[in-house]
This record gives structure tokens, C-alpha cells and sequence, in this order.
């Protein structure tokens, strides 16, 4: 199952407050919606991707606990880019001041920035253009540092702001300590 695109804009136009009360009163799916104001329904991921995500975030977290340097977001947290998209990026980081930046009601609902660092994994449902026009698209709207994660080739896309794309082949750890000081993420168990 892929993930399907549904073009509303003849109909109805969604505003940020529609989509994301349509996303309240629909938990069991998956939502995003581009730049264009296109919803995308995302599938469930199986279970190889679902571990992988846990430990992702089991990682990222245990650093940002030690360092205290901003906030650790799953899969299920929505945020809402510059350019208007509503995206869910697999594992996010927002660094602390930008955090704190924010209003109570903001914190609430969709987070209205981009992510300082996001991490995407492939699922076996992903279209890796899509995924890789999504990456591009993070970085377009103020992220940092982004880590596309691609299980069955054990290769990884490192996106950075005005930078070629970098691939690493099997890499075993990641690591960039211009956005993530002292981070080092293991990918032992993503690989096996």
C-alpha cells in the first residue's frame, strides 16, 4: 500500500484549522498535506519500520536528555512549514529556544515551524522521489540537517541547507556536530 494523494482545492480549500481539525477527527489516519494544499493519506508502516523509528528515537532522545538542547518529536507530531505544507517527519528535533519561542496554544496543535534536524526512514510503502522531493522541501523551509534512512539498500542521504545531497553506503554511525553536538547515532540495529 502507497501513499495516496487526494486533490481537494475544486471543492474545498482547507484552512490550517479545518486540516488540522479534520487530522483530530480522524486519529486513525495518517494526514499530511503539500505546499498545494493536496492531502496525503499515509499508510500504516509494518513492523521492520516501526522498530527502527523506536530506536531512532530511543537514541535521539537519550541524547537530548543528557544535553538539554531542545525537544524530541515522533512520527505523529504534525508541523507546519513556511511554504504552508503540514508534514510528520519519522523522528524531529527542534532546538530549545525555538521551542520555547512558542505560545501554549501553539505547542498544542501543529507546530508551526520546521524542524531543526529531521530524520525520514523508508518503509517498503515510500516512493523515494516523493520522499527525496520531501527532504528537499524540509531543507527549502529552514531545516538544519536531515537524514533520509533507505533499510533495504543500507544507504543514507544526508541533506543539508544549500549543500549537494551526501550518500553513504553501510554507514554504522551518523553524526554532525554543528546541529547535533555529541550526537552519534548507531545504526546496528537498523541495519540487521
Amino acid at each position: 500500500m502507497t501513499a495516496m494523494t487526494l486533490n481537494l482545492n475544486s471543492i474545498i480549500k482547507l484552512t490550517k484549522e479545518q486540516f488540522y481539525q479534520l487530522c483530530q477527527e480522524n486519529p486513525d489516519l495518517k494526514l499530511e498535506r503539500n505546499a498545494q494544499g493536496e492531502l496525503v493519506i499515509m499508510p500504516p508502516t509494518g513492523g521492520e519500520t516501526g522498530r527502527s523509528n523506536v530506536n531512532l528515537i530511543l537514541q535521539l532522545a537519550t541524547w537530548n536528555e543528557q544535553k538539554q538542547l531542545g525537544e524530541v518529536f515522533d512520527s505523529s507530531t504534525g508541523f507546519t512549514l513556511p511554504n504552508g505544507a503540514d508534514r510528520s517527519p519519522d523522528v524531529s528535533w527542534l532546538e530549545k529556544s525555538r521551542w520555547d519561542s512558542l505560545t501554549p496554544e501553539q505547542k498544542e496543535k501543529f507546530i508551526p515551524l520546521c524542524p531543526d534536524f529531521i530524520i525520514e526512514i523508508m518503509s517498503p510503502s515510500d516512493n523515494l522521489k516523493k520522499v527525496q522531493e520531501k527532504m528537499q522541501e524540509y531543507m527549502s523551509n529552514g531545516c538544519r540537517l536531515g537524514w533520509l534512512i533507505n533499510r533495504k539498500k543500507q544507504e543514507v542521504e544526508i541533506y543539508r541547507p544549500g549543500q549537494n545531497v551526501e550518500i553513504l553506503n553501510s554507514p554504522q554511525t551518523l553524526s554532525d556536530e554543528n546541529v547535533l553536538p555529541g550526537f552519534v547515532l548507531s545504526l546496528k540495529k537498523i541495519w540487521g
